[in-house]
């Protein structure tokens, strides 16, 4: 948080800076929310999913309170008041977060035999998140195809994102060593909910800053693909 509002600082106070598309776009990666799907990767990974699970609603409602406070200084917009910005963006979260949580409540205290048969499919959750990962691969393909930025924009946002990605889960993990849970703390700050980034490119920033959520759903997807690897591998030779 404190190098988006940092970066939008910088922005407000040199509007013509150079390169202010490729500043933009390591601002939606920097606070850019956890992903929802990521308590499903950090349980395969072997971290707390539910540690995960927590964190995640409180950094999506702190995103929805700081994105409004700070993309004004960028941005400014008459129809975008704090108010008018926090309800879309909690529009835009809470069907992500709050009702998938209010449904397995309700499936476990008000249906408790579907909730048995659910808890005995181990795997149910990764496969969802399979289908959710195709689903956001779909939307970064189309906000990179249907971009009309130059190739050499394009690879600047894609280093960008790459940068802001491996820093996320660099730092994430050394956070995470000194409470003894690096997996849980890596995913967090790591793995982001890339297409919630492409909408706020298109609606908050410069659109053509949405496809650095687009370049960084590659990146973290790759990194976590690797992981999964390694674990998998990891308990083949124990």
């Amino acid at each position: 948080m404190g190098s988006f509002a940092l970066l939008a600082f910088c922005l407000w106070l040199f509007p013509e800076l150079p390169g202010r598309v490729i500043i933009e776009g390591a601002m939606l990666c920097l606070i850019c929310p956890t992903a929802t799907a990521a308590a499903v990767v950090t349980g395969k990974l072997g971290g707390s999913a539910a540690n995960l699970t927590t964190y995640t609603i409180l950094i999506n409602l702190f995103t929805a309170l700081a994105v409004p406070v700070c993309v004004p200084m960028v941005h400014p917009h008459p129809d975008f008041s704090f108010t008018n910005s926090f309800g879309l963006i909690l529009s835009k979260v809470f069907p992500l977060l709050f009702c998938p949580f209010l449904a397995a409540l309700f499936v476990r205290y008000s249906i408790p035999p579907f909730h048995r048969i659910v808890l005995r499919c181990k795997d149910l959750a990764f496969y969802l998140w399979a289908v959710a990962l195709a689903i956001a691969i779909g939307v970064t393909a189309r906000s990179i195809v249907h971009s009309d930025v130059s190739i050499a924009y394009q690879v600047e946002i894609a280093a960008i994102s790459l940068v802001c990605c491996a820093l996320h889960f660099w730092l994430g993990k050394r956070i995470g060593a000194h409470y003894r849970d690096d997996i849980s703390a890596g995913q967090a700050l790591g793995q982001k909910n890339t297409v919630f980034a492409i909408w706020m490119g298109y609606t908050f920033m410069t659109p053509v800053t949405s496809i650095a959520g687009g370049f960084y759903s590659i990146w973290h997807n790759l990194y976590n693909s690797y992981q999964l690897y390694r674990k998998r591998k990891e308990e083949a030779e124990d």
